[in-house]
């Protein structure tokens, strides 16, 4: 049975996640550090962990365990980003490496054993690499198979960050272990009912009525249960590199230096793309000085990304940080541009007569923006918020709201559904609503009319009442009631007077307002 085996080496490289995390914002690695994904705790450091603060947390939850937490964005992105350094240099000492996660990597121990003369020596190979690129903590385990590998590696203890378990001795190494650690939660919760607790228990089944009962996916967690784990390791391919590296010695300090300089830089770029059959619709500049500053950030393209549009936003990020018209803070020494989002060219050719109006308006509005700069051209999106003057938000052209929508598909409490105002004013506009004894019409503190709406006068001016035709509500809105100096309570309504316009009303302070008109 062990022959079929693979010998196999894994590195974990613990709460990967968070060290990437930490290491892109400049943390430090005492700082309690939380990830937030869909409102839980995904990954925290052992700061954080120390202070009570464990995964699947609620953030509130996770913040009153620890006070000082700080929490941040979970993204797989910069994950996988930050561990392709990694990678890439633990191919230079063994290739043949296969990316289990972010984080976590199998190695066939076979030609690495052999070169270092033996599995030890090998392990402590890639350590030694790994704090060479300042990752301290690693842990490498050894087995027959990448599970039993991957279990060894997360049984070790500080002070030995390698276990090796025997040619043989998986079987034995995994029966003690917990049932959680192999299924799902699915079928871990089942083993638990029928009395199911450790791998050994699972592996002491009979293949065959574990087949029938649970399927194809519960016989193999049965392989992996019993030591059988007969997946091989397979090598990833490198990723071919799309990036375009400029160093500038000595460094520059003017902003028309640095774009002349990146010009040609950026030509083959492009070249490299569409050599390649794909064109880039997002890219991520990254801006080195000479004092030790980075600025980095990705940016969009309604299309795709030709030479000039690059060099446009290189220019663009260097005005962000200028201190006068020509100069800035610090010299560039380096930049850096890479792809982070590409595409075929197929799904972006033009069609058999052209794109007509499309193609000449975005040239105009790519034109103008080259000329007046990254927020020279707004486009309207639809945000989020409760007032409908708050929903409209204007990004450049190019560019997702902020969130990529989120904020939209978030519940909003108070908000109106249903068919928006086709006309909604930036600033809400006085007006006047009357009772038919000419009292104005108010909200009380229960949220009832204190009168039914009779008159209604779209100025303000006693010159323009017009007679109530229809009206619906109070609605309460509510915002930040927990903040007495920040915090606001308003009440819509929605009205039709004799001239057949409808209106969006809302009452504040015992004043009209109007928020906007159903055209």
């Amino acid at each position: 049975m062990s022959g079929r085996l693979t010998r196999t080496i894994v590195f974990w490289c613990p709460d990967w996640p968070v060290v990437a995390a930490g290491q892109a914002a400049g943390h430090a690695t005492e700082v309690p550090l939380a990830l937030i994904d869909r409102g839980l705790v995904f990954a925290c450091s052992a700061a954080a962990r120390r202070d009570g603060v464990r995964r699947g947390l609620r953030v509130r939850e996770a913040q009153y365990r620890c006070t000082g937490l700080v929490v941040a964005p979970y993204d797989p992105v910069q994950d996988s980003r930050a561990f392709e350094p990694v990678i890439s240099r633990i191919e230079e000492i063994t290739p043949g490496v296969q990316v289990v996660r972010p984080g976590t990597c199998a190695i066939r121990s076979r030609g690495p054993s052999r070169y270092y003369g033996g599995e030890e020596q090998a392990a402590e190979a890639v350590i030694r690499c790994l704090l060479e690129l300042g990752i301290e903590g690693a842990r490498i385990g050894i087995a027959d198979g990448p599970f039993a590998a991957e279990q060894a590696a997360r049984a070790t203890v500080p002070g030995a960050p390698v276990h090796v378990v025997p040619p043989g001795g998986s079987p034995a190494f995994l029966a003690p272990l917990p049932i959680g650690i192999l299924a799902g939660d699915r079928l871990a919760t089942l083993l638990r009912r029928l009395g199911v607790h450790t791998l050994g228990e699972f592996a002491a089944l009979d293949a065959g009525d574990v087949r029938r009962r649970f399927g194809a996916d519960g016989a193999f967690a049965h392989e992996k249960a019993g030591g059988r784990d007969s997946r091989s390791v397979v090598p990833r391919v490198p990723p071919k590199l799309f990036d375009a590296d400029v160093v500038f010695e000595p460094a520059l300090d003017r902003t028309d230096q640095v774009t002349f300089g990146i010009r040609a830089t950026a030509d083959r770029f492009i070249e490299t793309l569409t050599a390649a059959r794909l064109v880039c619709t997002a890219v991520r500049v990254a801006v080195y000085t000479e004092s030790g500053e980075v600025s980095e950030r990705v940016w969009l393209h309604p299309r795709w990304f030709s030479p000039g549009d690059v060099v446009d936003r290189v220019r663009w990020q260097l005005q962000g940080g200028q201190a006068i018209d020509t100069g800035l803070r610090s010299g560039v020494a380096r930049v850096h541009i890479s792809p982070e989002r590409m595409d075929s060219t197929a799904h972006h050719e033009q069609g058999l007569w052209g794109s007509g109006p499309d193609e000449r308006i975005h040239h105009g509005l790519t034109r103008v923006q080259s000329m007046l700069g990254h927020e020279g051209v707004l486009t309207a999106v639809i945000g989020g918020g409760r007032l409908f003057a708050d929903r409209q938000v204007l990004v450049p052209w190019g560019d997702r709201p902020a969130g990529d929508g989120r904020a939209e598909a978030e519940p909003w409490p108070g908000s109106l559904p249903g068919v928006a105002p086709a006309t909604v004013f930036p600033a809400r506009q006085p007006v006047a609503l009357l009772q038919a004894d000419g009292a104005p019409v108010d909200v009380d503190d229960r949220g009832l009319v204190t009168g039914e709406p009779a008159h209604f006068s779209p100025t303000g001016s006693a010159r323009d009442y017009r007679d109530v035709e229809a009206w619906a509500g109070p609605w309460p809105v509510t915002e930040r009631w927990w903040d007495a100096e920040h915090g606001r309570a308003l009440h819509r309504f929605q009205l039709v007077d004799t001239d057949g316009n409808a209106w969006l009303l809302t009452l504040e302070d015992h004043r009209w307002w109007a928020e906007g008109c159903y055209d």
